[in-house]
């Protein structure tokens, strides 16, 4: 088709599923189970993803109890995904009530989850989680679900697009005061600059699945694989409410090879060790504030189920061990180790100086003996083979692993209704793009909430079958523009390379990830966030400017774009990390706010006065203790691309404070309540009957 001077193919197609993850794999199969086959899938890199390619809490899968004795129900479970905070209810009741189907339903396509000989699935404690809900295939649990996934999806015939860049989402009015999508403009990587072909493509649909993943391109420091960017700032261009942004889930992660290392890394208990940037000056710094040997040994032990860095561990628990390897690597700029070849502090290990919880797990275990590796081994040996098989090779026996504390899992996202869709109607966001959990959750609700979105989505989809597409004038329309302003920022970069000026994507790229690592982090202060929203307001501001990129580059080309969406998300989140602390938001979930008034992490349990720890004042915090839980924070973006910097004074919420000068806008509003509908089944059936009236 022609948009103004350009010719550009284009795929017309029904329904477009953007991600080749677990979440994107599973709404092209319900999809296409429901009869809605006019499809087709489209990724930057099949292979690459965090489903397929991460450990994280993807080698959980929370779900309702399928085995024992103990009492579970649908609206239990939604009140434990609830709990969380700033949750919306039907999303949590959906999520409980559709786990066990989601759940079976990867069962019968081949995933292997463990049952015992009479077929119950049993489960293990996870964290926040009051029953034994989780489940797990081991370190590859959500690789083993999309490779089982991705085979039905070939059988099914779905044609799957790779190495294609979202550019940007097309949409249109829909007449009613909103937008709708229309299209979706790609790049395809894969055409050379001496081809006589667009290297950009559309697509004519009327709903788009966006299973792109969070978006972990807008940190240097995490656990997320190489290939996993995500695509969030296509969607805020386009008028995508972002919910709970600042809600960001960090831990424990090896550097070289991204892993987290929690469950039975940490349930062996190495000895943390940390050294100069040469490797050299080797000390336990751990013992500089926990002087306590058994208690010691006992909070790294309890790191393996309560991995994420959690706020309320801070002060006198677990996550301190996170707060002090990140002393050492970002305040001292020092690097930390895991040394599974010794005990930590004494040569031998006194297992009789651990806590209660600690002793009766690896007592019952048959682990109280020897050294973290054989610890280790005994436990969990794929957990030490994992490490043999990466690149680079590490054998936990004879070389300490290099850690951090990373960027893991964003809480927040996309913002969805009860059948996923956004605020633009026909797209809906799936996966880890959809901003469905809340503050926090229980470890493996990811994988759960993938899939139940992913068929949530494809329901409605497939019941809306009769929604009429976009006119041709109507696409053209709204595609022409989107169109020129890829052609106009593709030109002006090669242009700029052609004439000199080197290549920058790559720098550009790593900048805007160290400033978000070290700026917006697991520590965060109302001074660092404007100070990085500030730059990265300016490097937004100035990208179209001063980005030069290679022409004869497929990857420098593929960057000019990558970077573009990352400096949006990047702005995006930033303003609503600013906007949350203009709302009195105190320290929750996975992040420390810096307060001068607040308290610094103690030596001991409980609030024993003058036991504070000598640390930086930027470690004094205060715990929200839930004050927000019934709120959530809607985000917007007003302007495609941001022009100025968010200033100091007001924001905008509904607490009448006045209007940021910026192009970003919040909204605060009470988070859904669980829905308590009619269960008669009589009535239930009648509405089900009638199809239309569930949707």
């Amino acid at each position: 088709m022609t948009f103004g001077n350009e010719q550009v193919p284009v795929v017309a197609v029904s329904t477009v599923v953007v991600g080749t993850g677990s979440a994107g794999y599973c709404a092209a199969d319900r999809l296409w189970e429901l009869g809605h086959d006019d499809i087709v899938m489209v990724a930057d890199k099949v292979r690459a993803g965090a489903s397929r390619n991460a450990g994280s809490d993807k080698q959980t899968y929370y779900k309702l109890t399928l085995s024992g004795s103990e009492p579970d129900s649908v609206r239990e479970m939604a009140e434990t995904l609830f709990s969380g905070g700033a949750m919306d209810g039907d999303n949590a009741l959906a999520e409980a009530a559709l786990s066990a189907r989601g759940f079976i339903r990867l069962c019968d396509l081949g995933v292997p989850f463990p049952q015992n000989r009479y077929g119950e699935f049993v489960g293990y404690k996870t964290d926040h989680d009051p029953r034994q809900r989780a489940t797990s295939v081991g370190p590859y649990t959500s690789r083993t679900m999309v490779e089982q996934l991705e085979k039905k999806v070939r059988r099914n015939g779905t044609q799957v697009l790779d190495e294609c860049r979202v550019v940007d989402i097309v949409v249109h009015p829909d007449g009613h005061g909103g937008s709708r999508v229309a299209g979706l403009l790609v790049l395809r990587t894969n055409i050379s600059s001496g081809s006589s072909e667009s290297p950009f493509l559309f697509f004519r649909c009327q709903n788009i699945v966006y299973a792109t993943g969070g978006p972990a391109g807008i940190y240097a420091k995490r656990v997320f694989p190489n290939g996993q960017w995500g695509a969030s700032g296509a969607a805020l261009r386009a008028g995508v409410i972002g919910k709970n942004l600042t809600e960001w889930q960090f831990g424990l992660g090896s550097i070289k090879p991204r892993w987290n290392v929690s469950g039975t890394y940490m349930q062996a208990i190495p000895r943390f060790v940390s050294t100069d940037a040469e490797g050299n000056d080797e000390r336990e710094f751990l013992t500089e504030a926990i002087e306590d040997y058994g208690r010691l040994i006992s909070l790294v032990f309890l790191k393996g189920y309560q991995w994420p860095f959690d706020a309320r561990k801070a002060a006198d628990g677990s996550s301190l061990i996170d707060l002090l390897v990140y002393q050492e690597t970002a305040l001292r700029g020092r690097r930390v180790f895991l040394d599974f070849r010794s005990n930590p502090v004494r040569t031998s290990f006194d297992h009789a100086e651990l806590q209660p919880e600690a002793h009766e797990y690896l007592n019952r275990a048959g682990a109280l003996f020897g050294t973290p590796i054989e610890r280790l081994r005994h436990m969990n040996e794929p957990a030490y083979r994992f490490y043999l098989d990466r690149n680079p090779y590490i054998d936990l026996e004879k070389q300490m692993l290099e850690v951090d504390v990373c960027a893991q899992h964003n809480n927040g996202g996309l913002t969805v209704d009860a059948w996923w869709q956004s605020n633009v109607r026909g797209f809906f966001p799936v996966g880890e793009a959809a901003g469905s959990h809340g503050v926090y959750r229980p470890g493996g609700a990811a994988l759960n909430s993938g899939q139940v979105g992913a068929t949530r989505a494809a329901q409605f989809i497939a019941a809306s079958d009769a929604t009429p597409a976009h006119s041709e004038k109507e696409f053209i329309e709204a595609g022409t523009p989107i169109l020129r302003a890829a052609l106009d920022l593709l030109a002006s970069a090669t242009n700029r390379a052609e004439q000199g000026t080197p290549d920058n994507t790559g720098e550009m790229l790593s900048r805007v990830q160290e400033l978000m690592s070290e700026k917006a982090g697991p520590v965060r202060s109302r001074h660092s966030i404007l100070e990085a929203l500030q730059q990265v307001s300016l490097w937004a501001d100035e990208y179209s400017e001063v980005v030069s990129a290679d022409r004869e580059s497929r990857r420098s080309i593929n960057r000019t774009f990558l970077v573009r969406d990352i400096l949006t998300t990047a702005h995006v989140y930033l303003s609503a990390m600013a906007d949350y602390i203009a709302h009195d938001g105190k320290s929750r979930g996975s992040v420390i706010y810096s307060d001068p008034s607040g308290s610094l992490p103690r030596r001991g349990y409980g609030s024993e006065p003058g036991k504070e720890l000598a640390l930086p004042d930027i470690f004094k915090f205060s715990l929200d203790n839930g004050a927000l839980d019934d709120e959530v924070q809607e985000t917007t973006l007003t302007s495609p691309l941001p022009l100025q910097a968010l200033e100091t004074s007001g924001t905008t919420t509904d607490r009448g404070a006045k209007p940021l000068p910026s192009k970003v806008e919040f909204n605060w509003r009470r988070r859904r309540p669980i829905p308590q509908d009619d269960e008669f089944f009589e009535n239930v059936w009648r509405d089900f009957r009638a199809n239309g009236n569930i949707y």
